[in-house]
């Protein structure tokens, strides 16, 4: 019987259509992961977002990655698990409450630990959601019923249970040693929390007398405060000026200590004057010199970041006015040589912006050598394997100058440390249930540790923790080892190899046989986004003006493997355009489906070769062609190469080409050949939706839902694979295809010739194709009414012009093909302006091919640059250097 198929609205509006279609998926539970099933499995967990925070790029980005691998595979026949979860994030959550409680005249210490905990998870409650519902804005095809938190219940079981584990074999342990401090948060923080920025200070040159002879000293600092924890002077073993120095001593001024010169190679002999202060309980550098020759380790400061009684005369000062009392004191004395402007890196808290402090204080570590050999060694035979391979080394790297891991921290919110202290014996109980009494003593006198743990702990467990370990559940069973992990380079170290290290130890197995490493987003010129800058875009923002498909399509077609992508509104609206594209051919396709009977057989139904058009055979093989590539981009993470390979065929092949080949069918009377041509165009915009449903999964779902050839949902239609759609793509003919593609390749340099001279789309012109073997005759011969119709010519002679002068000619080789397409310019345009237009073009592409040139004669470039980036300004050299010489031929013919 003949489908009416359902009529798509005049314009695509992605407000009207988006969270409705979402909705839908939800309710319909499309996106549930099986936890036991005859499907293979395919598992990706969501690297958590902190519960404080926002989509951002490079959510966006990341999030998009991860959607379009599960997406794929979903319709690729694997029970897909995306399992969505967010972070307490400790010091942001914790930094986000105070804020809002100080705004209130509240005080954290005032209320005590149980209120202001009860506090956060009000907070939570009220805003720990938002992120998640901008997840759904972007699209992300996760399974809700699983989503997660890192203080669940189950997941601070298993925290638990590993601490308790690694302290029994002694890979967990307490110390006292240099930590990253915070003073407004009296809490050590990580790495990742330091922004290192460029700042503007002083270099003070402070003069020292060698006791007992008189000799000076001269040492320079930026931090002349701190030299009240020195407790040595260092030089190079082999300096001249210092060699009858080393032993002797020094008395500090005013708080009159003693205090040794020493020597190692590691100082730099040409750097300042070549003697260096030690302080080993402020400076990371001298801590390891302190530990090197058995110095004295002198704390000089408070938890807020004043000054303590070792300060001397300089207790409770806070270390930026200390530092000017100190410069008066060495003025006064006469030991301050000089003051000298210096700029140099300076950490800052990323969440308080106060001097990030190196602070000596007693923590709880974990040993990580034994835990990193294992999670090294299986990146090194490719167990796991990172993509691009150029992160491995770094990875590896890493794994070998790793440092024992301060997991403890001062605050309040997060995992409390399952430590308890025994008032009497001081026994120190840890246990995963919280014990009434001293495992030793057995007295009830106990009091458990105050610090919780570092965040990036319970992210550690988070690929096994999230499938219900340590209970051995079904999920546990059929998704661990994960097979993906998609994040950016910055975390590697901090979250990456912490997963390896954890899942090994307590699985036995990687945490994921796949982490492909993305780059940042940027903005249009290449710069980080930051609020300082002004540059900084919010993704929701987009998908409110520009709809979520576009922002995807933006991100996905510009992610080359292990770049960095620059985004820019105007690639944002170029990809709006292609949804509106797709939105079009969509509406005039089905608007020329009238009497159209949809085969019962659906997308496996096929029709007799002959009875195909040449068009038809052509736009099936490139379909062929294009499923196997997209397939193949897909399976070896190339992003982009997906992407432009479904925009061009989508975009040209179909809409540019096809749409118009079709025309004379669909408007013509022979209803045989309409009925086939509208099966091609059924069965073609069927697959391209399917196909592009990874990409912009909302517009597809929208036109789907109208196609006249469709099942119950895109999202869970099969992916198009070139081995399950033989049936259809085998009516496809590299014959035909190589015949339309010469027949475009006419028409297309009639079009440029019309276009580079000005001439009007509608105004008639003559043309003559001279093809230069029989082969080509035949093709163009069978094709003259379309070359006519689509280059709007007046006549196409197809033989040799005998004069080609005040011609535009354009040379063109396919395969064995050759072929000169003349179009006669006089009395069409300006010759004049034609030979002054040419003229300037010859000179522009001179000069570039001068630069080009320059630049592959250079020896150094060629040796040191990617071999890829060599050959394509070989290959663009060779281009331009074709492109003037047809130009001089013109230009010649002209005058």
């Amino acid at each position: 019987m003949a489908i009416m198929s359902e009529e798509l609205s005049d314009r695509y509006s992605p407000q009207e259509v988006e969270q409705k279609i979402y909705q839908n998926w939800e309710s319909k539970g499309y996106f549930k992961a099986e936890d036991q099933s005859t499907k293979p499995p395919f598992c990706v967990i969501l690297p958590p977002p902190n519960v404080t925070g926002f989509l951002h790029m490079g959510h966006a980005l990341d999030h998009t990655i991860q959607d379009v691998l599960v997406r794929w595979r979903r319709m690729s026949g694997f029970n897909t698990l995306w399992l969505p979860g967010t972070d307490h994030a400790g010091i942001a959550t914790q930094a986000v409450v105070e804020k809002d409680l100080r705004k209130n005249g509240a005080d954290r210490l005032e209320m005590g630990r149980e209120a202001f905990i009860e506090k956060v998870w009000e907070w939570k409650h009220q805003y720990g959601d938002r992120i998640y519902k901008q997840m759904r804005r972007l699209g992300d095809s996760v399974d809700w019923d699983r989503a997660c938190f890192t203080l669940d219940d189950g997941v601070s079981k298993a925290v638990r249970k590993v601490f308790v584990h690694l302290y029994k074999k002694g890979w967990i342990y307490q110390g006292e040693k240099l930590v990253n401090w915070s003073p407004p948060l009296h809490s050590a923080i990580s790495d990742l929390e330091v922004v290192h920025k460029e700042t503007k200070g002083h270099l003070y040159h402070i003069v020292y007398t060698v006791d007992g002879s008189g000799e000076k000293l001269v040492i320079a600092t930026t931090r002349p405060e701190t030299y009240l924890g020195d407790t040595a002077v260092c030089v190079h073993p082999e300096d001249e000026r210092y060699k009858n120095l080393v032993g002797k001593t020094i008395t500090l001024p005013i708080i009159n200590r003693k205090i040794k010169i020493i020597a190692d190679e590691y100082v730099d002999r040409e750097f300042g004057t070549g003697a260096l202060k030690v302080t080993p309980a402020h400076d990371f550098n001298d801590y390891e010199l302190g530990k090197k020759h058995n110095l004295e380790f002198i704390n000089i400061l408070n938890v807020d970041g004043t000054l303590n009684d070792k300060a001397g005369p300089f207790a409770g000062l806070k270390a930026q006015e200390a530092r000017k009392q100190v410069v008066a004191q060495f003025e006064e004395l006469g030991i301050l040589e000089k003051v000298e402007p210096h700029t140099h890196a300076v950490g800052y808290c990323d969440r308080t912006g106060a001097v990030v402090e190196p602070f000596l204080s007693k923590q709880w570590f974990v040993h990580t050598k034994d835990l990193a050999t294992p999670a090294r060694h299986v990146v090194s035979n490719e167990t796991s394997k990172f993509v691009p391979e150029s992160w491995t080394k770094t990875y590896i790297h890493w794994m070998n100058i790793i440092e024992d891991w301060c997991i403890s921290r001062q605050l309040w919110w997060g995992h409390r440390i399952p430590a308890w202290y025994c008032e009497d014996c001081k026994h120190v109980t840890v246990s995963e249930a919280d014990p009434s009494q001293c495992e030793k003593c057995k007295s009830k006198n106990i009091k458990q540790d105050e610090d919780v743990l570092d965040t990036w702990f319970s992210s550690a467990l988070w690929p096994f923790s999230t499938l219900g370990w340590p209970e051995e559940t079904e999920a546990l069973k059929t998704f661990y080892p994960t097979s993906v992990l998609v994040t950016g380079h910055d975390i590697i170290f901090f979250w990456v190899a912490r997963m390896f290290m954890m899942g090994l130890e307590m699985m036995g197995d990687v945490p994921f046989r796949t982490v492909y490493i993305h780059g940042l987003v940027r903005d249009s010129q290449g710069r980080k986004m930051s609020k300082s800058l002004g540059n900084s875009v919010d993704p929701v923002e987009l998908i409110e003006n520009h709809g979520a498909d576009a922002l995807r399509f933006t991100l996905m077609a510009q992610m080359a493997t292990g770049k960095d992508l620059k985004f820019s509104m105007q690639r944002l609206e170029g990809y709006r355009n292609f949804m509106n594209k797709l939105w079009n051919a969509t509406r005039f396709s089905l608007q020329n489906m009238e009497g159209f009977r949809a085969p019962a057989d659906g997308v496996n139904a096929v029709v007799e070769s002959h009875r195909l058009s040449t068009a038809d055979k052509w736009l099936i093989y490139k379909l062929s062609e294009v499923e196997t590539q997209v397939n193949e981009y897909l399976e070896d993470m190339r992003f982009s190469d997906a992407a432009n390979a479904l925009y061009s065929f989508t975009w040209h092949e179909f809409c540019d080409w096809y749409l118009e080949f079709s025309k004379p069918v669909l408007y013509g009377e022979n209803a045989e050949q309409k009925q086939v041509t509208q099966l091609v165009l059924a069965q073609t915009l069927n697959r391209i939706v399917r196909m592009l449903h990874p990409f912009v999964p909302f517009i597809t779902e929208e036109i789907y839902s109208k196609l006249p050839i469709r099942g119950e949902a895109c999202i869970i239609d099969q992916y198009p694979k070139p081995a399950k759609d033989r049936s259809w793509l085998s009516l496809g003919s590299q014959e035909a295809a190589f015949e339309m593609d010469l027949v475009k390749q006419v028409i297309a340099a009639i079009r440029n010739i019309r276009g580079e001279n000005s001439i009007k789309p509608n105004q008639k012109i003559k043309a003559w194709v001279t093809p230069k073997d029989d082969h080509s005759q035949k093709i163009l011969g069978n094709n003259k009414s379309e070359i006519i119709r689509l280059s709007s010519l007046e006549s196409c002679e197809l033989q040799a012009r005998d004069d080609l002068k005040k011609c535009a000619v354009v040379p063109i080789r396919m395969g064995d093909s050759e072929i000169d397409v003349v179009v006669p310019l006089e009395g069409l345009v300006d010759i004049e302006k034609e030979v002054q237009r040419l003229s300037k073009a010859i000179e522009k592409h001179e000069k570039d091919i001068q630069i080009l040139s320059k630049k592959l004669s250079n020896e150094k470039f060629v040796a040191n640059a990617p071999a890829d980036v060599v050959e394509a300004d070989k290959q663009l050299l060779s281009e331009i250097e074709s492109k003037v010489a047809q130009m001089r031929t013109s230009l010649n013919r002209l005058s």
